[in-house]
């Protein structure tokens, strides 16, 4: 069969835009590893995180709705893959590297803890202010999966995970597509959510958005990923059309305004909050109680330290369960 990866890397450098980064061209992995004859070093990192367990545990993750009644309603797994999904259109259609593209959008949120930014801002309030769901993602990576042994992921797939959101941008122009392709999935997601749970209805989005952007879910998607891929051909940056960029903008804004601090949406974060900050605590104080990897962590880090990377960890129905297996009494049964 022959080495198929030269085969995959050939390709590459014949048919990908001048602006794509050639998977030839990491800079690499921090540990020493034997190559694969049969896939390049992205598709091996897209691999890795399918494979790992804070992927898996994403179907367990709140989305928005915490722990909602129903069996449509997104979570961080469903996210992750639909985010992937417009991530990787848009790569295509831009002759960008799709395999980093892929990697960097499974593995954007591994970090994300319990209870989405609910969760998220429990933990900047007990741990660090510091904290984010970005650089735990990350840490994810690098230090707490497999075993602690991380995994060993290639340099840019990582500074994709890393700059997915927030201030910073990526190296990589596969990088930013991600950023994009977060934001226009969880701004579409959302509303179509907060419709199904009574919150929202169609016609309550402004009129002038609706005539930009569109009338329904994928009417909106459709004119924000063609807005990125017209913006960006041929040029060295991502870039979404002036009116349709502050169209979104302003659409995320309504959505802040009318969804993200709901009282209906919200109703529950309060306790999500009291349940992260119970097990913060115990954890904290009795961190001989966590399983091995973190009670390296405490030895090594701190307690604190490793009370986070523990909890950030759990998906929303463990921490439930360790939760009332800590604090609830019982029934007690003759």
């Amino acid at each position: 069969m022959g080495n198929m990866c030269d085969v995959f890397l050939q390709r590459e450098k014949e048919t990908l835009s001048p602006y794509a980064f050639l998977t030839s061209n990491t800079r690499g992995r921090d540990y020493p590893y034997v190559p694969c004859e049969i896939r390049t070093e992205f598709q091996r990192d897209r691999d890795r995180i399918i494979h790992c367990q804070s992927f898996r545990r994403l179907m367990n993750k709140t989305q928005v709705f915490l722990a909602p009644v129903g069996d449509h309603y997104r979570t961080r797994l469903t996210h992750t893959l639909e985010v992937t999904q417009i991530a990787r259109i848009i790569a295509r259609a831009l002759r960008l590297n799709e395999d980093l593209t892929e990697a960097a959008a499974l593995g954007h949120d591994l970090g994300h803890t319990p209870f989405g930014h609910a969760g998220e801002a429990e933990m900047q309030k007990l741990y660090s202010p510091e904290f984010t769901h970005y650089r735990q993602s990350l840490r994810v990576v690098e230090k707490l999966e497999n075993n602690g042994r991380g995994l060993n992921l290639t340099w840019e797939v990582r500074d994709g995970i890393v700059n997915h959101t927030g201030k910073h941008m990526a190296s990589t122009l596969e990088g930013v597509i991600v950023k994009f392709a977060d934001r226009i999935a969880y701004i579409n997601h959302d509303i179509d959510d907060a419709c199904r749970a009574g919150i929202l209805k169609p016609d309550d989005i402004p009129a002038e958005l609706r005539r930009i952007l569109g009338e329904t879910h994928g009417e909106r998607i459709n004119r924000m990923v063609t807005s990125v891929i017209e913006a960006s051909t041929d040029r060295p940056e991502i870039a979404m059309e002036p009116k349709i960029r502050e169209a979104t903008d302003q659409l995320r804004e309504f959505l802040f305004d009318s969804v993200y601090t709901n009282p209906i949406a919200k109703a529950e974060d309060g306790k999500a909050r009291g349940v992260i900050a119970a097990l913060y605590t115990y954890f904290s104080e009795h961190p001989e109680k966590m399983p091995s990897l973190y009670r390296g962590i405490a030895e090594s880090e701190g307690a604190g330290r490793a009370a986070c990377d523990y909890i950030s960890c759990m998906t929303d129905r463990f921490a439930i369960d360790t939760y009332q297996q800590l604090y609830v009494p019982k029934v007690w049964r003759v």
